[in-house]
């Protein structure tokens, strides 16, 4: 069959359905619609919602932090106890709670079905419950606020012993409700999990290979296989410490003295639950990754109109970075005690974890280039994602190499290279995914002007607050300390330079009332968006209703016959076909005809 070059894998036949339809539970109250609601874009919804409100939380921790170091003692409430607390908390919240979370329970949720051409999730009354154990998770954390002694304050990474030894703030309840409010996430995640992995696999509508499959799909398909794996790590290492905490075993205790006191404890191993956090820890970096990884490449693509450069090394690169993320674990332990050759190891499998990442960055690049490039908020979004990865991917490189990292370790360099990365990159994503689909969830168009203010107080306020930290880190400035105090090596601009990163941060953090300003009064004011605002391919623009009803597609589920990125297709008089398009209905260019 004769097609373009750009027309990818198209055609008119269409195989019948694998999987039959099955009739969907309409609910018949508020609260079934609602609140306990089995349809998996108001699931979507509760999850972010949910997220983004502790988000804020841990927003306000990390003001807090600032403050005090920049302003040291201004504030009295903030104490070396209450400082480590914040500081375990608002890491804590913004990697699982806030970004596993958001990406996988609030962008998979909603995106899959759509973007698959499902009705709904596979298991509707499983994916309720996900988000129901998931809420229970975050009460669960925000409890141990209210409990004697606080919140833990052993660091986001929970070491041992630190964080049982009663020397340390929470070091009773605090980390008792942490551990258990780790094993509940894990509980609601695999239930949720196991729902996108099985749709993706058995509820694509007729016509939709994998190979035709958005990339945003194969990203948050792999990144839930990679939390499946990696997530159980999380789950026995929190049981575990738990048991050494309240029965007093020794999993990761070794015989120790505490307040000169000889502990019952013996012949455990702290490096033990080091590997087992850091083997779900570091896959959870692409954990977030790769869901962001999918995201940009479908604004870039839509934004840019032009359809995304080499797709199928993208899904490969997806699904190599995904098996690899397996084995750098330990790039985090360089100065653990483990043994040398293992750093050897790890700092070779972290250098070969770059090609894909790196194959991805230039992919992204070779869409934009000769791109219809429109700049709009999500492609600005999308442009300061790319950016800000390149930037965070290249400090990575250095903290990847043995040498380099040990001297650097526990600096604030760490911090501003896992920031980058891990902070500022997703939730630029966030925020463009959201400006994206915004007129798909809600039917409404937002506040333009508004949004471009948003992204460039965000994007220029994080440069400013985070350019800075690489620097200090340089210096040999510790990550952690409530005060520098009077340190000979450390010298005076590096405290100006905390006090200007402290403006930056209060800035960025109220410039953030801007977007919840915006994304709340569209709701009911902005202009009407109609059914595919941006022009896009993809099949969740096709709907016969927007904002998309229960069941999603009305009478009948739609036919696929193309891929998801057919933009600037040569001979057409739109710059865009839909993957709904038969190939029969687009007319072959003549001197774009290739044999597939």
């Amino acid at each position: 069959m004769a097609l373009t070059d750009a027309t990818h894998d198209a055609q008119d036949f269409v195989p019948p359905a694998e999987v039959a339809e099955e009739e969907l539970y309409h609910p018949k109250t508020w609260l079934g619609k609602y609140v306990f609601s089995q349809d998996a874009k108001i699931i979507a919804l509760q999850y972010s919602i949910t997220a983004m409100g502790v988000g804020l939380l841990a927003l306000v921790l990390s003001v807090l932090m600032r403050i005090q170091l920049a302003w040291p003692g201004a504030v009295s409430f903030i104490t070396p106890d209450a400082y480590i607390q914040f500081v375990t908390m608002h890491g804590m919240i913004m990697v699982i709670y806030l970004l596993t979370a958001l990406f996988l329970g609030g962008f998979g949720n909603y995106l899959i079905p759509l973007m698959v051409g499902a009705r709904d999730m596979v298991f509707p009354y499983v994916n309720m419950i996900s988000y129901w154990v998931y809420l229970l998770a975050v009460l669960v954390l925000l409890a141990s606020f209210f409990t004697p002694g606080g919140p833990t304050g052993s660091g986001w990474t929970l070491y041992p012993p630190q964080a049982i030894l009663p020397g340390t703030p929470g070091s009773g309840w605090g980390i008792t409700l942490m551990c258990i409010s780790l094993g509940i996430f894990v509980v609601g995640f695999t239930m949720g999990g196991l729902n996108y992995v099985v749709t993706v696999l058995q509820a694509r509508t007729r016509g939709m290979t994998l190979m035709r499959m958005p990339l945003t799909v194969w990203a948050i398909f792999t990144a839930t296989i990679l939390a499946l794996l990696a997530f159980p790590a999380l789950l026995v290492s929190a049981i575990m410490m738990s048991l050494d905490n309240l029965l007093g075993t020794s999993y990761f205790m070794p015989a120790i003295i505490s307040l000169g006191q000889q502990l019952d404890y013996s012949g455990g191993s702290p490096v033990l639950f080091q590997h087992l956090f850091w083997f779900f820890g570091h896959p959870e970096v692409y954990i977030v990754a790769l869901p962001a990884f999918g995201i940009i490449s479908e604004l870039i693509s839509v934004h840019a109109r032009k359809n995304i450069f080499g797709y199928r090394l993208m899904v490969w690169a997806i699904v190599v970075i995904g098996g690899l993320s397996f084995v750098v674990w330990a790039h985090h332990m360089y100065v653990s005690g483990m043994n040398p050759y293992f750093g050897f190891f790890f700092a070779t499998t972290t250098l070969i974890i770059a090609v894909p990442t790196a194959i991805k960055v230039y992919n992204w690049v070779l869409t934009l280039w000769r791109g219809n490039i429109r700049l709009t908020v999500p492609m600005l979004f999308a442009i300061g994602f790319v950016f800000t990865f390149i930037n965070g991917g290249l400090t990575g490189i250095f903290l990847g190499n043995v040498i380099v990292d040990v001297p650097l370790s526990d600096t604030y360099f760490v911090v501003a290279h896992f920031h980058m990365v891990m902070g500022v990159s997703p939730v630029l994503v966030v925020f463009g995914a959201i400006y994206h689909w915004y007129p798909k969830i809600t039917g409404r168009m937002y506040n333009e002007t508004l949004a471009k203010w948003h992204f460039w107080l965000t994007f220029l306020g994080t440069y400013s607050l985070y350019l800075p930290m690489h620097y200090i880190g340089f210096l040999g400035v510790p990550r952690r300390y409530f005060a520098m105090g009077d340190t000979a090596f450390i010298p005076e601009s590096a405290q100006a330079l905390n006090a200007s990163m402290t403006i930056s941060a209060l800035a960025i953090a109220v410039t953030q009332i801007l977007f919840i300003y915006n994304i709340i009064v569209s709701l009911k004011k902005g202009e009407p968006a109609g059914p595919n605002p941006w022009k896009a391919t993809s099949l969740e623009w096709s709907t016969p209703d927007t904002p998309p009803k229960h069941g999603n597609w009305g009478h009948s589920l739609p036919e696929v016959h193309r891929w998801a990125y057919d933009y600037s297709v040569p001979g057409q008089v739109k710059d865009y076909v839909m993957q709904i398009v038969p190939a029969s209905e687009v007319p072959v260019g003549r001197d774009h005809g290739v044999e597939h």
